[in-house]
């Protein structure tokens, strides 16, 4: 292919390997010992799914088993194809398959698996089984959350993981090595933080940073990469962050349990994960009146008061200053005193209300509008409880049959101790 021709491909398309010799990354899957470097020495390719982030290498590796095994090799797009276009194609596997010609079963690749929808992935199923084709899938989801379980019970999951900085390393200078461009260029590395730390672990990503570099470099001149160069040149920081995907999730995840943990300082960072990741503000403050209540609750029922008006401040100062009032009170609430115990007594209730049913509210409870109901005994014998001492009645409020039955017990905090010890005394229990 001439240079010209060659310029219009980008580097991580030219750099695609071939080979499983050429694969960089993911050795706990190709290395010596590896599931999928046995299965291509076995030449037996059952069907699995691919589980990783963008830029590690799914697509290659399903390329290259193929080439491996001398299968023919289908390959469908989940975003563009529907349930017909998935049907030709297993129609023409299954042709393929019956050949006299055959020497592998055909191998479907389906890119962005976990955007097929319920029966575009029941159309797989049967080809599947019968094993006129294997099925390979990529995806930057969860499986468990997006595919089919009749599928997953026919594919095996593998989880591919971001490149490692020697990853980064080796596929950098094999690039600057072998590339029939940028080899002809005089370029030198003297620094790779800032080139690493853009590409998070994503190789198309360090591949297309070196492509725009060379591209935007004076011809004939030397290129000197820095991290000076390398911030000028992207302008600012693409953080790897999904709002509606997996990294999504784990994130809000990591901030949640940071916060309940009573780490401040990783309650912030996580924070700022999702505030430079283009997080919704309002989802994050949603989060954090829900840990007020379930985490501190009675411990320091301010938290719930803070993280409210968070939520509302919000809606009246925006962004980016937002960002101040969040930090304010995921702080606040990290180092607050902890309490589950209003979490845990409506979680009991509820699952006594599940075992009992619809128990009848005591006759005294119940209100009496009509006569008729008074006749009934309705309301009869209440006792005003500001009609008494402490503004306590020691009447029956539970339905009958679970009279002494305690829900809420106190938390460790003193708050909730002084609380229990009033409600001992109220009751006589001292």
């Amino acid at each position: 292919m001439d240079k010209v021709r060659m310029t219009n491909i980008p580097l991580a398309e030219r750099m695609r390997p071939r080979s499983l010799d050429d694969y960089i990354g993911q050795r706990h899957l190709v290395g010596p010992g590896g599931v999928v470097r046995r299965m291509i020495e076995s030449g037996r390719i059952n069907s699995f799914i691919l589980w990783g982030p963008p830029g590690v290498g799914k697509t290659t590796l399903a390329r290259i088993i193929a080439n491996a095994v001398e299968a023919p090799f289908f390959t469908l797009s989940a975003v563009t194809s529907g349930v017909k276009d998935v049907r030709e194609v297993l129609d023409r596997c299954d042709k393929e398959s019956k050949s006299m010609f055959a020497t592998a079963r055909p191998i479907l690749f389906i890119d962005e698996i976990h955007r097929f929808n319920k029966s575009q992935q029941d159309s797989l199923l049967g080809a599947v089984e019968k094993g006129t084709v294997t099925l390979i899938g990529a995806t930057t989801e969860n499986p468990s959350f997006e595919v089919i379980r009749p599928l997953l019970s026919r594919a095996q999951v593998y989880t591919l993981k971001s490149l490692e900085a020697a990853d980064l390393q080796e596929l950098m200078e094999r690039a600057l090595k072998t590339d029939p461009i940028l080899s002809a260029r005089d370029i030198t590395v003297e620094e790779t933080s800032a080139l690493f730390r853009y590409a998070g672990g994503d190789a198309r990503k360090l591949l297309n940073i070196l492509d725009l570099i060379e591209q935007a470099a004076e011809p004939g001149k030397p290129v000197v990469i820095t991290d000076t160069l390398v911030a000028e040149s992207l302008q600012e920081n693409p953080l790897a962050y999904d709002r509606n995907g997996e990294m999504h999730y784990d994130i809000i995840s990591a901030f949640i349990k940071s916060v309940r943990g009573s780490d401040p300082d990783a309650a912030v960072y996580w924070l700022a994960r999702m505030v430079a990741g283009g997080e919704d503000p309002k989802f994050i403050a949603r989060r954090l009146v829900i840990l007020a209540a379930e985490d501190i609750g009675l411990a320091n029922p301010n938290a719930l008061l803070l993280a409210n008006a968070t939520f509302d401040a919000l809606s009246k100062i925006g962004w980016p200053e937002g960002r101040i009032i969040l930090s304010e009170c995921a702080v606040y609430l990290a180092t607050s005193p902890k309490s589950n115990s209003a979490y845990m007594a409506i979680d009991a209730a509820l699952e006594e209300v599940r075992r009992t049913g619809n128990l009848p509210v005591p006759l005294h409870l119940r209100n009496a509008p009509t006569g008729l109901m008074k006749e009934l005994g309705y309301g009869k014998d209440y006792q005003y409880a500001h009609d008494y001492e402490n503004h306590f009645s020691a009447q029956q409020y539970l339905p009958d049959g679970l009279a002494s039955r305690r829900f809420w017990h106190a938390g460790e905090s003193q708050a909730e101790r002084t609380m229990q010890e009033r409600m001992d005394r109220l009751r006589g229990r001292n």
